[in-house]
Protein backbone atom coordinates (compact mmCIF):
# COMPACT_ATOMS: atom_id res chain seq x y z
CA UNK A 1 0.00 0.00 0.00
CA UNK A 2 1.28 3.37 -1.04
CA UNK A 3 1.49 6.66 1.48
CA UNK A 4 0.48 9.20 -1.26
CA UNK A 5 -2.02 11.73 -0.36
CA UNK A 6 -5.32 10.48 -0.82
CA UNK A 7 -7.95 13.42 -2.71
CA UNK A 8 -11.49 13.51 -2.54
CA UNK A 9 -11.70 11.93 -5.93
CA UNK A 10 -10.70 8.76 -5.07
CA UNK A 11 -12.79 8.80 -2.08
CA UNK A 12 -16.66 7.30 -2.11
CA UNK A 13 -18.61 9.56 -4.42
CA UNK A 14 -20.08 12.76 -2.61
CA UNK A 15 -17.65 12.61 0.44
CA UNK A 16 -15.53 15.71 0.60
CA UNK A 17 -11.90 15.98 2.38
CA UNK A 18 -12.04 18.70 5.10
CA UNK A 19 -8.46 19.70 3.57
CA UNK A 20 -10.13 20.76 0.21
CA UNK A 21 -13.00 22.29 1.46
CA UNK A 22 -10.11 24.61 3.20
CA UNK A 23 -7.95 25.22 0.31
CA UNK A 24 -11.29 25.77 -1.92
CA UNK A 25 -12.31 28.17 0.59
CA UNK A 26 -8.87 30.29 0.71
CA UNK A 27 -8.30 29.98 -3.04
CA UNK A 28 -11.99 31.81 -3.04
CA UNK A 29 -11.28 34.39 -0.53
CA UNK A 30 -7.96 35.40 -2.55
CA UNK A 31 -9.00 35.00 -6.12
CA UNK A 32 -12.43 35.81 -6.01
CA UNK A 33 -13.42 38.42 -8.46
CA UNK A 34 -16.27 40.21 -10.86
CA UNK A 35 -16.20 37.09 -13.52
CA UNK A 36 -16.18 34.55 -10.47
CA UNK A 37 -18.92 36.51 -8.54
CA UNK A 38 -20.91 37.12 -12.25
CA UNK A 39 -20.41 33.13 -12.62
CA UNK A 40 -21.77 32.00 -8.89
CA UNK A 41 -24.41 34.98 -9.31
CA UNK A 42 -25.81 32.79 -13.04
CA UNK A 43 -24.89 29.21 -11.08
CA UNK A 44 -27.73 30.73 -8.38
CA UNK A 45 -30.26 31.83 -10.93
CA UNK A 46 -29.98 28.54 -12.41
CA UNK A 47 -30.66 26.09 -10.00
CA UNK A 48 -32.99 28.01 -7.76
CA UNK A 49 -36.17 26.44 -6.45
CA UNK A 50 -38.95 27.15 -9.20
CA UNK A 51 -41.44 27.12 -5.90
CA UNK A 52 -39.36 29.67 -3.79
CA UNK A 53 -37.77 32.19 -7.05
CA UNK A 54 -35.36 34.83 -5.61
CA UNK A 55 -37.20 37.65 -4.47
CA UNK A 56 -36.89 40.69 -6.74
CA UNK A 57 -35.57 42.69 -3.73
CA UNK A 58 -32.94 40.29 -3.24
CA UNK A 59 -32.58 39.77 -7.10
CA UNK A 60 -31.80 43.57 -7.53
CA UNK A 61 -29.54 43.81 -4.29
CA UNK A 62 -27.17 41.33 -5.83
CA UNK A 63 -26.95 43.19 -9.26
CA UNK A 64 -26.50 46.31 -7.08
CA UNK A 65 -23.62 44.62 -5.64
CA UNK A 66 -22.28 43.39 -8.93
CA UNK A 67 -22.22 46.76 -10.14
CA UNK A 68 -20.95 48.34 -7.98
CA UNK A 69 -17.76 45.70 -7.91
CA UNK A 70 -17.21 46.52 -11.57
CA UNK A 71 -17.22 50.46 -10.61
CA UNK A 72 -14.58 49.59 -8.11
CA UNK A 73 -12.13 47.57 -10.62
CA UNK A 74 -12.70 49.87 -13.25
CA UNK A 75 -11.68 52.91 -10.61
CA UNK A 76 -9.00 51.06 -9.37
CA UNK A 77 -7.60 50.67 -12.82
CA UNK A 78 -7.97 54.26 -13.70
CA UNK A 79 -6.33 55.08 -10.72
CA UNK A 80 -3.38 52.81 -11.19
CA UNK A 81 -2.88 54.17 -14.50
CA UNK A 82 -3.43 57.92 -13.44
CA UNK A 83 -0.95 57.16 -10.75
CA UNK A 84 1.81 56.46 -13.21
CA UNK A 85 0.91 58.72 -15.94
CA UNK A 86 1.34 61.42 -12.98
CA UNK A 87 4.53 60.07 -11.69
CA UNK A 88 5.94 60.02 -15.37
CA UNK A 89 5.19 63.81 -15.93
CA UNK A 90 6.87 65.02 -12.30
CA UNK A 91 9.80 63.59 -13.58
CA UNK A 92 9.64 64.95 -16.84
CA UNK A 93 8.76 68.50 -15.18
CA UNK A 94 11.42 68.19 -12.59
CA UNK A 95 13.97 67.65 -14.93
CA UNK A 96 13.99 71.02 -15.47
CA UNK A 97 15.71 71.79 -11.89
CA UNK A 98 19.13 69.94 -12.99
CA UNK A 99 21.90 72.65 -12.87
CA UNK A 100 19.46 74.84 -10.60
CA UNK A 101 20.19 75.54 -6.61
CA UNK A 102 17.66 74.45 -3.87
CA UNK A 103 17.76 74.83 -0.52
CA UNK A 104 18.87 72.28 1.95
CA UNK A 105 18.87 71.84 5.63
CA UNK A 106 21.97 70.72 7.61
CA UNK A 107 23.69 69.20 4.65
CA UNK A 108 26.94 69.23 3.07
CA UNK A 109 27.33 72.20 1.16
CA UNK A 110 30.66 72.36 -1.78
CA UNK A 111 32.54 75.28 -1.70
CA UNK A 112 34.43 76.60 -5.04
CA UNK A 113 37.69 77.93 -5.56
CA UNK A 114 37.19 81.31 -3.94
CA UNK A 115 33.57 80.91 -3.92
CA UNK A 116 31.12 81.70 -1.30
CA UNK A 117 28.22 79.55 0.32
CA UNK A 118 24.65 81.51 0.47
CA UNK A 119 22.32 80.25 3.26
CA UNK A 120 19.03 81.28 5.57
CA UNK A 121 17.96 80.76 8.94
CA UNK A 122 14.34 80.11 9.58
CA UNK A 123 13.69 82.35 13.32
CA UNK A 124 9.95 82.19 13.65
CA UNK A 125 10.46 84.20 16.82
CA UNK A 126 13.20 86.16 16.18
CA UNK A 127 16.55 85.50 18.21
CA UNK A 128 18.61 87.81 20.95
CA UNK A 129 21.61 86.54 19.21
CA UNK A 130 22.98 84.07 17.28
CA UNK A 131 26.24 82.08 15.82
CA UNK A 132 27.17 79.85 13.10
CA UNK A 133 30.11 77.69 13.03
CA UNK A 134 31.32 76.84 9.55
CA UNK A 135 32.77 73.07 9.54
CA UNK A 136 34.83 70.82 6.76
CA UNK A 137 33.84 66.90 6.09
CA UNK A 138 35.66 66.20 9.17
CA UNK A 139 33.43 68.36 11.67
CA UNK A 140 36.41 70.61 12.46
CA UNK A 141 35.33 74.27 12.89
CA UNK A 142 36.70 76.84 10.26
CA UNK A 143 34.83 79.43 11.40
CA UNK A 144 32.12 81.17 13.55
CA UNK A 145 30.29 83.91 13.06
CA UNK A 146 28.16 85.81 15.71
CA UNK A 147 25.39 87.62 14.68
CA UNK A 148 23.15 90.22 16.96
CA UNK A 149 19.29 89.86 17.75
CA UNK A 150 16.94 89.04 14.54
CA UNK A 151 13.38 90.05 13.92
CA UNK A 152 11.07 87.28 13.16
CA UNK A 153 11.37 85.63 9.31
CA UNK A 154 13.98 83.75 7.44
CA UNK A 155 17.71 85.59 8.09
CA UNK A 156 19.89 85.42 5.31
CA UNK A 157 23.57 84.61 5.46
CA UNK A 158 26.52 84.05 3.29
CA UNK A 159 29.58 82.67 4.50
CA UNK A 160 32.17 84.76 2.48
CA UNK A 161 35.01 81.01 1.94
CA UNK A 162 37.50 82.84 4.62
CA UNK A 163 38.60 80.64 7.49
CA UNK A 164 39.35 82.36 11.25
CA UNK A 165 42.49 83.66 9.67
CA UNK A 166 40.82 85.23 7.20
CA UNK A 167 42.82 82.96 4.37
CA UNK A 168 40.39 81.28 1.64
CA UNK A 169 39.02 78.27 2.87
CA UNK A 170 39.81 74.93 0.74
CA UNK A 171 37.82 74.11 -2.26
CA UNK A 172 35.33 71.21 -0.63
CA UNK A 173 32.29 69.97 1.40
CA UNK A 174 31.34 72.15 4.36
CA UNK A 175 28.21 71.99 6.58
CA UNK A 176 26.88 75.29 8.59
CA UNK A 177 25.58 74.75 11.68
CA UNK A 178 23.80 77.54 13.98
CA UNK A 179 22.43 78.43 17.63
CA UNK A 180 20.05 80.91 18.37
CA UNK A 181 19.45 82.49 21.73
CA UNK A 182 15.43 82.29 21.57
CA UNK A 183 13.19 82.95 24.72
CA UNK A 184 16.58 83.06 26.61
CA UNK A 185 17.25 80.01 25.75
CA UNK A 186 20.11 78.41 23.36
CA UNK A 187 18.86 76.10 20.66
CA UNK A 188 20.11 74.50 17.77
CA UNK A 189 18.13 75.92 14.63
CA UNK A 190 18.15 74.73 11.16
CA UNK A 191 20.68 76.16 7.99
CA UNK A 192 19.32 76.11 4.77
CA UNK A 193 22.39 76.10 1.94
CA UNK A 194 21.72 76.40 -1.36
CA UNK A 195 23.10 73.07 -3.75
CA UNK A 196 22.90 72.10 -7.05
CA UNK A 197 20.62 69.69 -8.49
CA UNK A 198 22.89 66.59 -9.91
CA UNK A 199 19.71 64.16 -11.14
CA UNK A 200 16.55 63.53 -10.66
CA UNK A 201 15.20 60.28 -9.07
CA UNK A 202 12.06 58.66 -8.95
CA UNK A 203 10.82 55.68 -6.72
CA UNK A 204 9.03 52.72 -8.53
CA UNK A 205 7.29 51.68 -5.57
CA UNK A 206 5.08 55.06 -4.42
CA UNK A 207 6.07 57.26 -7.41
CA UNK A 208 7.87 60.08 -5.49
CA UNK A 209 9.78 62.39 -6.95
CA UNK A 210 13.85 63.32 -5.12
CA UNK A 211 16.26 65.24 -6.27
CA UNK A 212 19.94 64.47 -5.57
CA UNK A 213 22.10 67.66 -5.23
CA UNK A 214 25.86 67.95 -4.94
CA UNK A 215 27.41 66.46 -1.82
CA UNK A 216 24.86 63.27 -2.36
CA UNK A 217 22.39 63.88 -0.49
CA UNK A 218 18.84 63.34 -1.86
CA UNK A 219 15.45 64.83 -1.06
CA UNK A 220 11.72 64.42 -1.62
CA UNK A 221 10.96 66.99 -4.37
CA UNK A 222 7.63 67.99 -1.89
CA UNK A 223 10.42 69.24 0.42
CA UNK A 224 11.87 71.47 -2.08
CA UNK A 225 10.81 74.89 -0.60
CA UNK A 226 13.23 77.20 -2.33
CA UNK A 227 14.79 77.36 -6.09
CA UNK A 228 17.83 79.70 -7.02
CA UNK A 229 19.45 79.80 -10.20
Amino acid sequence: MTTDTVSSSSLLKNVTRYEDVKDAAKKTSEDMGKQDFLTLFTAQLQNQNPLEPVKNEAFVAQLAQFSQLEALTNMQTSLDTFVTSMSGERMLNSASLIGKKVAITDALTPLAQGGTIDASIDLPKGAAGLQVNVLDAKGNVVKEIIAGPQMPGSMPLQWDGKNTAGQSASPGLYRLSAQAVINGKTATVPVNTLATVKSIVTNPSDGSVSVEVEGGKTLLLSDVKRVGI
